[in-house]
């Protein structure tokens, strides 16, 4: 009978509190769902502005990328009104390398220079990397930059390579021609004078000993190599290149134009040429030895 009490009394117990606490229970569970709902909307809002905030910095980058570069400094000039091909009397600075190759498939070869120019691609055998002097465009392929140094009191400009074989050639413009009967070098004569705001460098005397650009176009004794040098900016000189060579061409032709910029805060270097050389395959080729009485360095 007690135990029977026990139990009605527990059931009546559990029957209040369920009577007490089932409004609040299901009055939280239908606010649970809505509770949700706004939490989830919220939550629906960030994701919502979160594509927005990406895309709002994604504008301010495409800001960043839609801003125009910082300009050039205008190009820099001699009291006579000439560009200035260097730095200034105090700066450091450097041409970075340039000019690749000359010859496109427009280029009129003769057949033995385009079977030459085919050879030195599958098998180079440069003679810049045995420390050759290179004339013509190879010269601003030289590792690390030239230097290029005006000398108006002297009517002279110098070019120097820091890498490669570390020397330099010479510009005249002193107006005088070419001399007679000259010997043949890896350089040439050069000789330059101003066309506006244009340089124009008229080469001849080369030897065949060098590549006049780093892909291996070919060329001869009979080389006229005419360069334009034109320093549009402060950062930045247009270089094209015109080769009549009636012993290797059917016919003169002009490269694209190549741009060389200015490395601010770097200068000339010691380098010794050859000193550790990586390069082995550049010095022989894919023989077993050199052929050193060619003509026409292979």
């Amino acid at each position: 009978m007690g135990r029977r009490l026990i139990i009605v009394c527990a059931a009546l117990a559990l029957a209040l509190i369920t009577v007490s606490f089932a409004p609040s229970f299901l009055h939280a569970q239908g606010q649970q769902p809505q509770a949700g709902q706004q939490v989830q909307g919220q939550q629906g809002q960030g994701q919502g502005q979160q594509p927005g905030a990406r895309g709002q910095q994604g504008g301010r980058g495409g800001g960043r990328g839609q801003q125009p570069a910082v300009p050039s400094k205008p190009t820099p000039r001699w009291p006579d009104g000439h560009p200035r091909l260097g730095a200034l009397p105090d700066e450091k600075a450097i041409w970075g390398a340039c000019c690749g190759g000359l010859s496109n498939a427009e280029t009129p070869f003769q057949p033995w220079a385009k079977a030459l120019l085919e050879y030195r691609r599958n098998n180079e055998f440069e003679p810049h990397t045995r420390c050759k002097p290179s004339g013509g465009a190879r010269q601003f392929v030289t590792p690390y930059g030239t230097e290029i140094v005006e000398a108006p009191e002297l009517q002279r400009v110098f070019i120097f390579d820091i890498g490669g074989p570390h020397t330099f050639r010479t510009i005249y413009t002193d107006g005088k021609p070419h001399p007679a009967n000259l010997v043949p070098s890896y350089y040439g004569d050069s000789r330059g004078h101003w066309e506006g705001d244009t340089l124009v460098v008229d080469n001849i005397g080369f030897n065949e000993g060098f590549w006049m650009d780093r892909a291996g176009t070919p060329h001869t004794e009979k080389l006229h190599y005419i360069e334009r040098f034109t320093r549009t900016d402060y950062n930045t000189m247009k270089y094209e290149v015109t080769v009549d060579d009636p012993g290797a061409y059917t016919a003169t032709w002009s490269s694209n134009p190549f741009q060389l910029r200015f490395n601010a805060g770097a200068e000339l270097f010691e380098y010794v040429c050859q000193d550790n050389n990586f390069a082995p395959s550049l010095l022989v080729g894919q023989q077993e030895s050199v052929d050193r009485t060619s003509v026409i360095i292979p």
